[in-house]
């Protein structure tokens, strides 16, 4: 089982981003893309459905610098995987809370 799903609200914890708060919008390998954070400039060539110009878009961060939000305090806490009734749930370690479902958008 996964810790980070699509759709679950982290933390930055290290970088240029430290402290923001975001959905994670995709999964690559190690590395995540989360929203409004980590936002870079791209210079965009004009095609033939689409105007050029520079657009910000979301850099992937590695999966080591982000945290889950507790359900509970608000802060960053880590994540441990249980076995209740042959199912895993993914809970906070701090607060001890299940973490809700992701939603996705």
């Amino acid at each position: 089982m996964q810790r980070l799903k699509v759709g679950d609200e982290v933390i930055v914890t290290a970088g240029n981003s430290k402290g923001r708060r975001g959905r994670v919008k995709q999964l690559r390998g190690e590395r995540v893309v989360v929203e409004g954070v980590n936002l870079v400039k791209r210079h965009v060539r004009a095609a033939q459905n689409q105007p050029g110009g520079i657009l910000e878009v979301e850099a992937p961060v590695h999966a080591s610098n982000v945290m889950h939000v507790d359900p509970e305090s608000g802060k960053a806490t880590r994540v441990r995987v249980e076995l209740r009734d042959g199912e895993k749930v993914r809970v906070a370690v701090k607060s001890g809370k299940d973490l809700p479902e992701p939603v996705k958008s």
